[in-house]
């Protein structure tokens, strides 16, 4: 049985990161706005009203933080790329998925800010040197040093994570 919470398991960033791993989390970092707003383009209000699982976000929510997430580890690079080593700021984004916006908003202006957004990105991503992606930030929560390399994974991996999130509800709901 598939865990909805968690459908394409955790995180799992291996402890070597060869050049062939970044350039294949860049690609799906780069193939994401397509492929999201493939799957979520044709979904009426109710669908996208619909929770993912019990007690989680609604499609239009899951959108919504995907963008707000994304946004915040653009300027995580950033940061990083121009400060050394700095403590990131943490948001709670939880707080933010209850947000008015996130709940009510028309999900093409999160898909309109992650195609810009990602193209940005994969932009930057790319012109990045071996010793660019050694480069780290700390993350507040248990002052854990994330380097831009392990980043690039963990977001592909998010990337992952969603799409699969809405998609096995649409299979499950038989929207597809």
């Amino acid at each position: 049985m598939e865990h909805l919470q968690y459908p394409i398991g955790k995180t799992d960033i291996p402890e070597k990161i060869t050049s062939e791993y970044i350039k294949n989390w860049i690609a799906t970092i780069e193939d994401f706005p397509t492929k999201l707003e493939n799957l979520v383009q044709n979904l009426s209000e109710d669908q996208l009203n619909t929770q993912y699982r019990p007690s989680g976000w609604t499609i239009r929510q899951v959108v919504h933080h995907c963008y707000d997430s994304h946004h915040n580890s653009y300027t995580r690079f950033k940061w990083t790329l121009t400060e050394g080593n700095p403590v990131i700021k943490a948001y709670y984004e939880d707080r933010w998925a209850e947000l008015f916006d996130t709940k009510s908003a028309q999900i093409d202006l999160s898909l309109y800010g992650i195609k810009a957004l990602h193209a940005k990105w994969v932009y930057l991503l790319k012109g990045l040197t071996e010793n660019d992606l050694n480069n780290y930030f700390i993350h507040p929560s248990g002052n854990e040093k994330v380097t831009l390399k392990e980043n690039i994974g963990i977001y592909a991996w998010h990337c992952n994570h969603h799409f699969a999130h809405i998609e096995q509800l649409m299979i499950r709901k038989n929207w597809i």
